[in-house]
């Protein structure tokens, strides 16, 4: 048996992880193979712009549940490669618009069709595995249930009771 089947849920985590940079490579793989120079973790600032045109740092970083110097950190990456720019918002002045340059639109341009070629491999990939066909439901459940009451607080309760320095 493989080393990770039988730890079960103790390694839970670390297959997810394993799973999601296995995807990501893959991807990226595509991208290379296609000479579209794109990297998969840029994917959801791009969708979000796609659809939106125009957002401030706060409202990525929002939309995207991360810090707002995890996206200010993308956005300067993407600036220096010409693929974003920012200007001030005119009503506040302390908030930026993000939006894509030209050449981060027809970047955009070139990368949809990979993204509509991921969207087909994975629904053949989980149709052709009907156990996965739950996943994107099971993932999104189990968000809901650590948002309501997070793991760290449902390990300790698990835990046995140990005397404590305190005590």
């Amino acid at each position: 048996m493989s080393f990770y089947p039988k730890l079960g849920y103790l390694i839970f985590g670390s297959r997810l992880r394993r799973l999601s940079e296995y995807f990501l490579a893959e991807v990226n793989k595509v991208y290379a193979q296609a000479g579209i120079a794109f990297d998969a973790s840029w994917f959801p600032l791009f969708y979000l712009l796609s659809d939106k045109r125009q957002l401030t740092l706060m409202d990525i970083a929002t939309e995207l549940e991360v810090s707002h110097s995890a996206v200010s950190q993308l956005i300067t990456n993407l600036k220096k490669k010409g693929l974003v720019k920012t200007t001030r918002c005119e009503e506040d002045g302390r908030r930026q618009w993000v939006m894509f340059t030209k050449k981060g639109g027809d970047l955009l341009q070139e990368v949809l069709p990979v993204w509509k070629g991921i969207e087909a491999a994975m629904e053949t990939l989980v149709t052709e595995n009907k156990p996965s066909s739950k996943i994107l439901e099971a993932i999104g459940a189990l968000e809901r249930a650590v948002e309501n009451d997070p793991l760290s607080g449902r390990i300790l309760r698990a835990m046995p009771h140990t005397k404590t320095i305190d005590s």
